[in-house]
């Protein structure tokens, strides 16, 4: 009984070292070629780019590259027991070849399956290889002591035992044999360690990751938070403002249906402070509307928008718009709004007399500046304008930057990513 369980496990060994050594001589023969050419293509095809040729072909090489990384992330899962996530950014499914070729090539993950190309082609060729090298190359030492010592008439050097001879050869059998104990322990742990720089070299940062769900739940937070305040702000201003003078008028009409004939006079004054009232209400209802979603940002774009914004500003104001077509909605309301507060801010603090604002959009960023004139020493903080309009931007992973010394001038910029 307990000789079936040592020879069953004896087997069970046997066969694990064995299927590492193949597993092992089949990835070293797949990774050298696999690498070589995914790594000589991609060079190729990106270096073609200036010329046009590359902003064709580059898509293609580096799907190739995704392709081959991927499957080596399938292998890495099924025969060594390491997961290594993919953290390719999607791109649009009817994006033209110059979307696609500059959208890959901004993807981190591009440039760290570019760099793993290199390493799996030394490093984890040497890795993959060795499982099947510690359990062949004993068989050679082997085959030297059984008399192939004889074909080499001048010696053969094994290792580091040179064969001259009978004895000789039982020496390298003997080396042969240390080789095949150490491959019984080291041949499972040698393909590990290939797995294991491949995920070194190809995985993503868990640490940026980490970074960037801190950063995610953060930008969440705030978002609801300025929703939550957003909605009581909506309904304090309707509860104060319109909804009570829409009461005031149908008390007003009840009174003057029961003044027309006993109070005329009355009653027509009663009219015309109805419709004033009427008149006010609505006039709150549009700020109210346009406080929500200005109807020129939704008709006409976040450049007449942003123009009727500034007419309406006290102080001189040039605005310069390059927007070749519109963003979508959400970044758009954002883009409107964080401008609106910048500008409020300016008129209020600066002290200036002047201000210019720049619209553009530049590498996928919708980008917004704010210059002025004015005393300067804006800063991010906590209950400041800015500081609100950083927590806007961050729900859209945009990004504010201040400049604003002392005296000025003080230019503020904002960035939204942008289809």
């Amino acid at each position: 009984m307990t000789m079936d369980t040592k020879n069953g496990s004896g087997r069970t060994a046997g066969r694990g070292i064995g299927l590492a050594a193949v597993r092992g001589l089949a990835l070293a023969l797949i990774s050298l070629p696999g690498a070589v050419l995914c790594f000589c293509l991609s060079l190729v095809s990106i270096a073609l780019i200036p010329i046009g040729v590359g902003i064709v072909t580059t898509p293609y090489a580096l799907t190739g590259v995704r392709a081959f990384a991927n499957s080596r992330r399938v292998l890495a899962a099924e025969w060594g027991g390491v997961r290594i996530p993919a953290a390719y950014r999607p791109l649009p499914k009817d994006a033209n070849p110059w979307a696609r070729t500059f959208g890959m090539l901004r993807d981190p993950a591009t440039w760290r399956d570019l760099r793993w190309l290199p390493v799996d082609m030394t490093a984890g060729f040497v890795t993959a290889l060795l499982p099947a090298v510690l359990l062949l190359y004993p068989l050679e030492g082997f085959a030297l002591a059984l008399g192939l010592w004889r074909v080499f008439p001048d010696g053969y050097w094994y290792g580091f035992v040179p064969v001259t001879g009978q004895a000789s050869a039982f020496g390298a059998a003997a080396l042969g044999l240390v080789l095949l104990f150490l491959a019984h322990f080291l041949t499972p742990r040698l393909l590990g360690v290939h797995f294991r720089l491949t995920r070194a070299v190809l995985g993503s940062d868990q640490g940026e990751l980490a970074e960037r769900v801190r950063v995610l739940t953060e930008t969440r937070r705030d978002a609801v938070d300025a929703s939550a305040a957003e909605l009581r702000r909506i309904e304090r201003d309707l509860h104060d403002g319109a909804q009570a003078r829409l009461v005031a008028v149908g008390m007003d009409l009840g009174t003057i249906e029961a003044l027309l004939d006993k109070d005329p006079a009355r009653a027509r004054e009663l009219i015309a402070q109805a419709r004033k009232s009427s008149v006010e209400a609505l006039t709150e209802l549009r700020e109210l509307v346009r406080g929500i979603h200005p109807p020129v940002l939704a008709e006409r774009g976040l450049g007449d928008a942003v123009r009727a914004l500034a007419l309406r500003l006290p102080v001189a104001t040039e605005v310069s718009v390059e927007l070749p077509g519109r963003a979508g909605a959400p970044v758009e309301s954002a883009a409107y709004f964080a401008v609106s507060e910048v500008l409020t801010n300016a008129v209020k603090h600066s002290g200036a007399d002047r201000i210019w604002i720049d619209l553009h959009r530049a590498d996928g960023m919708l980008r917004a500046t704010v210059t002025d004139n004015g005393k300067g020493g804006a800063v991010i903080g906590a209950g400041s304008g800015l500081a609100g309009v950083e927590r806007r931007l961050g729900t859209f992973d945009g990004v504010l930057a201040v400049s604003s010394p002392a005296g000025g001038p003080t230019m503020v910029t904002m960035e939204i990513p942008c289809a």
